[in-house]
């Protein structure tokens, strides 16, 4: 037998293979900066869940992480994602107002207009709490040294400012000088912006900078409990802001990618109990109360500030805070003065 023939049966016998074995699948999910750990976690009981009742078919889910703004750019540029879990609505709207690329009621596709969690802001703080932080106020003295993401490229920082926005609103019964006055301190006082979530976190326990890291109450808890060591110490500011986390899967690259069934399921999974239990582990807030009231001890009771309620919704604060020339910029400029 010649070896032009033998290739020809190899290849034959590799075709009639790969032909009766089982197809797989590729799912990418775009999600934010610090949510690296819950979807490891996610992600491996739904493959589990799918070869199940799917047996023919190998999924595979890959992520993509950063700064929640930055990831829906990314989007616009021809990131093929199947499915988006960020930690604002506007960097979903977004894909619908400039990439047409989701239908403008993307929010009642899925239960709590698309949200399957929520947080809130937390302080991480050094051992022993050398600076006694306990609130929003302590942070505006000229002895502490902050950290948190940048509010320009990460809802994480967007949240932290807005967080602090509106206690200082209330604090000075809504006089917006005072307010100001506020906000300019609590610049002056931060070392590090940086693009992420995940970055501020380096910045503070990799390079040991700073006297409080503001990040998500889960990425918080998540480090705590990881360098426990380093005693850090976690405050859950009783009066604070609540932060939704919307998901959606992406209309038109589901058609190119041929994963609409399987991302639906995925995004649906997000709200089955089991889901639930699984991120409440990883210091997320779910609308589950039953679940809830097992958790109460890892979840401090916080008086919350709303997106709508408190600020009028997201585009009037992108107008107000984060727009070129916005309350950001015009603070920004004033550091140091």
């Amino acid at each position: 037998m010649t070896l032009p023939t033998i290739k020809k049966i190899i290849a034959c016998i590799c075709s009639l293979v790969l032909g009766s074995s089982a197809q797989a699948t590729v799912l990418l999910n775009s999600s934010y900066d610090v949510s690296r750990e819950l979807f490891l976690a996610l992600n491996s009981e739904f493959e589990k869940q799918w070869a199940q009742t799917h047996p023919n078919d190998m999924l595979t889910i890959k992520q993509s992480h950063a700064g929640s703004s930055k990831q829906a750019l990314s989007i616009l540029q021809g990131l093929k994602a199947d499915v988006v879990t960020y930690n604002q609505v506007t960097d979903i709207q977004i894909l619908h107002d400039k990439g047409h690329l989701i239908p403008s009621d993307w929010q009642n596709r899925l239960p709590n207009n698309s949200s399957p969690f929520y947080s809130t802001m937390a302080f991480l703080v050094r051992k022993g709490n050398p600076k006694h932080i306990r609130d929003w106020s302590d942070l505006i003295r000229k002895d502490v040294k902050l950290i948190f993401s940048n509010p320009k490229t990460s809802g994480n920082g967007r949240y932290t400012w807005l967080a602090a926005w509106g206690i200082a609103q209330r604090i000075n019964n809504k006089d917006i000088l005072k307010t100001e006055q506020f906000m300019k301190k609590l610049l002056n006082n931060v070392e590090v912006f940086d693009i992420g979530g995940r970055g501020a976190t380096t910045t503070f326990v990799g390079h040991n900078i700073g006297d409080v890291l503001i990040s998500f109450e889960s990425e918080v808890n998540t480090i705590c409990n990881r360098y426990l060591q380093q005693g850090y110490q976690v405050i859950v500011p009783k009066n604070n802001i609540m932060a939704r986390f919307p998901v959606t899967w992406i209309d038109k690259n589901l058609s190119q990618n041929h994963t609409e069934q399987v991302a639906k399921d995925y995004l649906r999974y997000l709200f089955t109990p089991s889901a639930q239990k699984i991120i409440t582990n990883f210091y997320y807030r779910v609308n589950n109360v039953q679940l809830m009231k097992k958790n109460q001890d890892r979840f401090p009771y916080t008086k919350f500030l709303t997106i709508e309620k408190d600020f009028g919704g997201w585009d009037r604060i992108n107008r107000m805070h984060f727009a070129s020339g916005g309350e950001l910029d015009k603070l920004l400029a004033m550091r140091h003065e």
